[in-house]
């Protein structure tokens, strides 16, 4: 990662950018930071899972919390 100031960025942009399709460049601007990168935004999400298969529906949530509050003041 390559570390530079935004004056740094603004005269010298297309050596930046193409430095960014190698490695991240990370330009600081006062308290500020930003990133340019050549990520792809599709390698940020993950492909489903067994725990997203195991996922239940907000009706079969709110049935089985239901049955257990019924099940609790059952047995008081």
């Amino acid at each position: 990662m390559t570390v530079i100031s935004s004056k740094e960025f603004i005269t010298n942009q297309k050596k930046y950018f193409d430095m960014a399709l190698e490695r991240e460049v990370l330009v600081k601007r006062g308290k500020n930071k930003f990133i340019i990168s050549n990520a792809n935004p599709s390698d940020e999400f993950l492909e489903p899972d067994d725990d997203f298969r195991r996922a239940i529906t907000k009706e079969e949530l709110l049935k089985g919390i239901y049955e257990d509050i019924n099940a609790f003041f059952a047995s008081n």
